[in-house]
């Protein structure tokens, strides 16, 4: 907060030295050895904002850096259970393909446009999807899944994440 402070004195003192001399307001003339000792000051500030700059620039990137590599675990994680379920449940390639479509969000329309059938064969694979997994609708489908990401997860857990 200092630096931030010492910044804005400085930019105040570069910013009006800048409009006395173009709009001839200066009121009276600074001794040229506290002119210096204010410029040397004001080098200062900058210097040491833009080494903090740098290092929150460098946070911040290492920080991008974790939030993207848990994100790419998570991913994989999350393909991994879809597959040991797909698996148990022993679905076909088509009804596989619509549990992954239902799990994304998409409509019975859209599933059945994306995989160029009728809306009739999306529903029957649905209900075979829901049958073999034991729910009665996608939510509970994507219920199964978080339920499986979360096993032994707290919120003690989520907190002490957030925290570091």
């Amino acid at each position: 907060m200092t630096i931030f402070i010492v910044q804005a004195i400085c930019a105040f003192f570069f910013v009006s030295d800048i409009l006395g001399s173009v709009i001839g307001l200066r009121a009276s003339p600074i001794a040229w050895q506290t002119r210096e000792l204010i410029e040397i000051l004001a080098a200062v500030g900058l210097l040491l904002g833009l080494g903090l700059g740098g290092i929150a620039l460098n946070r911040s990137l290492r920080h991008r850096q974790r939030a993207e590599d848990k994100l790419r675990r998570a991913s994989s994680a999350f393909v991994d259970v879809l597959e040991e379920r797909f698996a148990i449940w022993s679905l076909t390639p088509a009804e596989r393909d619509v549990a992954l479509f239902l799990i994304k969000g998409l409509s019975i329309s859209d599933i059945a446009a994306v995989r160029a059938t009728s809306e009739g064969t999306v529903k029957a694979q649905m209900g075979a999807v829901y049958r073999k997994a034991g729910v009665s609708g996608a939510a509970q489908l994507l219920s199964l899944f978080i339920d499986d990401l979360m096993d032994g997860v707290t919120v003690e857990t989520l907190r002490d994440d957030e925290a570091a």
